[in-house]
């Protein structure tokens, strides 16, 4: 089955032709780019590849629900386009300066014939997250899938360069805000719904430039396998996702120092980053009926480095 840009799937597709990882994405040097925070993709060079152009559906996700934070670019966005064309309703959360991106992905959501609800706010805030729930159920007509992708992320040299205030704005984006949206959210999920984080390589290797960003991807993988363990008796399931470096905003709006940013993912097996796309068919996976049996597992993504 292929996307057909109607209705996310149609006839037979040929085979899709064997290309080498290696040079399938842009590799380092990078040029030197800086955006305020929290970036937007249409303005990042090269534009990161979400699967806009790529991504085929053949219905794995028929008539299911999803809540995307995050879900304007990078990987949110990569799922967002995939779920859409797999079949889902999708709604997605962002912060209100990313409109543009935003808007993008709604119009993507809807050429795959499916229904889009764009709601902005500001995960640091607890009423904004528990509004987020209640629109996007009222909008799509209930919710079997959450994914929780949206976080903040901000390199420092030193612990004593973070200010309180960015500790607590970087906890309360990666770890406030998925508490406060699967509380509110579980009362509505039914048996069979997925809940999937976004953890990171970082949760398991951290780099000494992330120090409050690696603490809170610890911690979302370790939500991940408690949350799986206390919510298996009500049929839902719950997985993660630990990509590696991965070419996204995050990297040009405060994530990653400008030498860092030169050779992105150029430290890897593979010599490059990836790109959001060549997530989307893990959230897909982990989202879908038939990996039913699959819980408290966290997939990695990482260009060879092996993490998890």
């Amino acid at each position: 089955m292929a996307y057909d840009g109607e209705n996310g799937v149609s006839g037979s597709a040929a085979t899709a032709p064997l290309i080498d990882p290696v040079n399938k994405f842009p590799k380092p040097p990078f040029q030197r780019q800086t955006q305020p925070w929290p970036g937007l993709a249409s303005k990042m060079d090269p534009r990161p590849d979400h699967g806009e152009e790529s991504y085929r559906g053949s219905g794995r996700l028929m008539g299911r629900k999803a809540l995307i934070t995050g879900g304007d670019s990078g990987i949110g966005r990569a799922a967002a386009i995939a779920y859409a064309r797999e079949g889902a309703d999708v709604a997605i959360s962002y912060y209100p300066n990313e409109e543009d991106d935003a808007q993008e992905v709604v119009e993507l959501i809807r050429q795959a014939g499916r229904q889009a609800l764009a709601l902005p706010g500001d995960l640091r805030d607890e009423a904004y997250c528990t509004q987020l729930v209640t629109d996007a159920i009222a909008g799509l007509g209930g919710l079997d899938i959450l994914v929780m992708n949206a976080a903040r992320q901000q390199a420092h040299d030193s612990i004593l360069d973070i200010s309180s205030e960015d500790f607590d704005a970087t906890i309360k984006t990666n770890i406030y805000a998925p508490f406060w949206i699967i509380k509110a959210a579980l009362p509505h999920l039914p048996a069979g719904s997925a809940i999937i984080g976004t953890t990171s390589e970082q949760a398991y290797d951290p780099t000494p430039d992330l120090y409050d960003y690696a603490q809170t991807k610890a911690a979302t993988m370790n939500y991940v396998k408690s949350l799986a363990k206390q919510l298996a008796d009500r049929g839902i399931r719950v997985n993660g996702v630990a990509p590696g470096p991965i070419w996204t905003p995050l990297q040009v709006s405060g994530g990653a120092s400008m030498e860092k940013l030169e050779q992105f993912g150029g430290d890897t097996p593979l010599k490059r980053p990836g790109q959001p796309v060549e997530l989307a068919g893990i959230y897909v996976r982990l989202a879908e009926s038939e990996g039913s049996y699959t819980t408290g597992n966290v997939f990695g993504a990482g260009g060879g480095k092996g993490q998890p």
